[in-house]
């Protein structure tokens, strides 16, 4: 099998997953009832890294928020699916829609819903705390938690190893 950097250097699409992986997974809500996320400002540069390296970026979340168009607006996110569990026939959509194949993808996640699109992806990437039956297929495993720059983690390197071997 491919080294991890191999396989990383060949990704033109990065697919992550919001609750869990861009935050901690925890759900805020304030006393009006309006929902509340915290999201890592290092995570943000690695995104617009990806971007400015011309490597696509989507985010397939079974929850719909505001705060998550929000935030994926202000990063430069075009491709952004909330609201819908069944995130495998999305996958193949958006695929389809720009022209790549699975190997190409890199997809990250932290819980069972996610398994489908991290088994189809090319590489199959897991934060540090994600459950175990995701982290034991995964690829890959950050070092760092969800909403605590694990995806600058999985930024860095598809950006390094597109650098060094691509």
């Amino acid at each position: 099998m491919p080294d991890i950097r191999e396989l990383a250097a060949r990704v033109q699409l990065v697919i992550f997953d919001v609750d869990g992986v861009f935050t901690d997974g925890r759900l805020y809500y304030g006393a009006e009832g309006e929902e509340l996320k915290v999201f890592h400002v290092r995570d943000g540069h690695g995104i617009k890294s990806l971007l400015q390296q011309g490597i696509q970026v989507a985010v397939i979340s079974g929850r719909s928020s505001a705060v998550v168009s929000r935030r994926m607006q202000e990063l430069g996110i075009q491709h952004v699916y909330q609201g819908d569990d069944d995130k495998r026939p999305i996958l193949e959509k958006l695929l389809k829609k720009l022209g790549l194949s699975a190997d190409q993808t890199a997809c990250v996640g932290d819980d069972l819903v996610d398994l489908p699109i991290m088994q189809a992806a090319g590489i199959a990437i897991a934060v540090a705390d994600a459950q175990p039956e995701v982290r034991a297929q995964a690829d890959w495993c950050t070092r760092s938690r969800g909403g605590d720059g694990a995806v600058r983690e999985v930024c860095d390197l598809i950006i390094e190893a597109r650098n060094t071997n691509g």
